[in-house]
């Protein structure tokens, strides 16, 4: 009796295939769902708490930090000299675009981008894929500097701010906006 062979003498091959990229206009229609919805937050007023009470106003309020209104920064800016650390938020922003694509936050500014950071690919696969279909992009850095050194108390305002901005490079926003620009 011949024992049978459960894989039999065909050799099997995994073939490897490559990340599926978005095409010039599915990638152009992303832009704009997350642009769109940006502009509005940019566009909308602030909500107003009316109180009985005399309060001191909270510099660290979400609704007042527009991140398109600090001085944008070379991506390289931890490699310049003279360069010091603090606390700090920071935003990745596509200005080309007006796109809010990154909100962290940081104990040292000067440190955080030294290592290894997933975002930096996330740039390096949305600049490439840009690139590719000859679009403009200038990803770059701000800082919000009045951030509180605290650091849940500097989480919690990142978090308010992902939130009230839904930047999609945030894992908090892949269910809405999906990973397209995720690790290979």
């Amino acid at each position: 009796m011949e024992q049978l062979s459960l894989f039999g003498n065909t050799e099997y091959k995994t073939l490897r295939t490559t990340k599926p990229v978005m095409d010039a206009e599915f990638l152009q229609q992303w832009k704009s769902r997350v642009f769109n919805y940006q502009k509005s937050i940019r566009n909308s007023e602030p909500p107003q708490q009316t109180s009985l009470f005399e309060l001191t106003p909270s510099y660290c309020k979400p609704d007042t930090i527009d991140p398109f209104k600090l001085q944008l920064q070379s991506m390289a800016f931890y490699r310049m000299p003279d360069y010091y650390g603090q606390a700090a938020l920071y935003f990745i922003i596509d200005s080309a675009s007006e796109l809010l694509l990154y909100i962290g936050e940081t104990k040292h500014s000067n440190k955080r981008w030294k290592g290894t950071h997933d975002c930096k690919n996330y740039i390096t696969s949305y600049q490439e894929l840009h690139h590719r279909y000859d679009m403009k992009t200038a990803v770059n850095i701000a800082f919000w500097w009045d951030a509180p050194t605290e650091r849940k108390a500097r989480q919690d305002l990142e978090q308010a701010l992902i939130q009230r901005w839904r930047s999609p490079f945030n894992k908090e926003m892949w269910d809405l906006w999906g990973q397209p620009f995720g690790s290979f």
